[in-house]
């Protein structure tokens, strides 16, 4: 991690030039008191000091999680704002699993949607000012698919897709995130006693290891590639019907 400090730099020039080449004004990312959006914030800070904002976007979620979200933009002196995403998340599940024959997952069905209502919010205000929307996935959430597609994986950029776990606590330290930040233990807040790791049953460590060509336990290296390839679709645009016959239109040219 020794390079960390440069990559800083590379990190904020490429978030302003985003900002410079698609004619937009700023940058906002959904504060949710871990790590990882905590990095991103202190980046689009130091990339758009003038046009940053965090949201933060509490759904059911634990105070604690709350208060840690603004202990990182008022430490950084990030420009936020905080809307309580729960009426408009308990306003559509129940009616929507009163439509279905059954409940089926429902802990996933409540979950993911959390993650789309923020990504709306999200968007909503980005809309608004004129901003690109930042997501916050590691390389270890984007291989596994350790995200909601049209959620949190709903974005405009991904700074920290090609950093793993420790990398990014090491880019925390340097940044200037709150300790406690740092050593906060991975969780998406969706239950109680709920973590990461315990959610993709394998531990950072053995992700970051497996994806720097390390050799880790077998059984936690096929579970990693069993992911991955459930996963593919959420690291694709929408799978498009080709036409085996006629013309079809000029998709995606000028």
């Amino acid at each position: 991690m020794a390079n960390l400090g440069e990559l800083i730099g590379e990190l904020v020039a490429w978030l302003r030039g985003q900002v410079d080449q698609t004619g937009t004004k700023g940058l906002i990312v959904g504060v949710s008191g871990g790590l990882d959006s905590a990095v991103v914030a202190a980046l689009i800070k130091r990339a758009m000091p003038d046009g940053s904002m965090g949201l933060i976007l509490p759904c059911h979620s634990a105070p604690e999680d709350v208060l840690d979200a603004r202990l990182v933009c008022e430490t950084l002196d990030l420009t936020y704002g905080e809307l309580d995403l729960t009426p408009a998340h308990q306003a559509i599940l129940e009616p929507t699993l009163r439509l279905l024959p059954e409940e089926g997952e429902r802990r996933s069905a409540d979950a993911n949607l959390r993650a789309r209502l923020r990504m709306c919010a999200l968007y909503t205000a980005a809309n608004a000012l004129g901003y690109l929307v930042v997501g916050t996935d590691n390389a270890a959430e984007y291989w596994t698919g350790y995200f909601t597609k049209y959620g949190d994986g709903g974005c405009d950029l991904l700074p920290l897709a090609q950093f793993t776990k420790e990398e990014v606590r090491g880019l925390a330290g340097l940044l200037g995130v709150p300790d406690r930040i740092i050593h906060k233990t991975p969780s998406a807040g969706l239950w109680p006693g709920q973590t990461d790791e315990g959610e993709l049953g394998v531990s950072y460590a053995d992700i970051d290891g497996y994806l720097q060509g390390r050799t880790i336990p077998e059984e936690a290296a096929a579970k990693l590639l069993r992911l991955h390839r459930q996963t593919e679709h959420k690291r694709r645009t929408p799978t498009i019907f080709q036409r085996p016959w006629g013309k079809p239109p000029r998709l995606g040219l000028a």
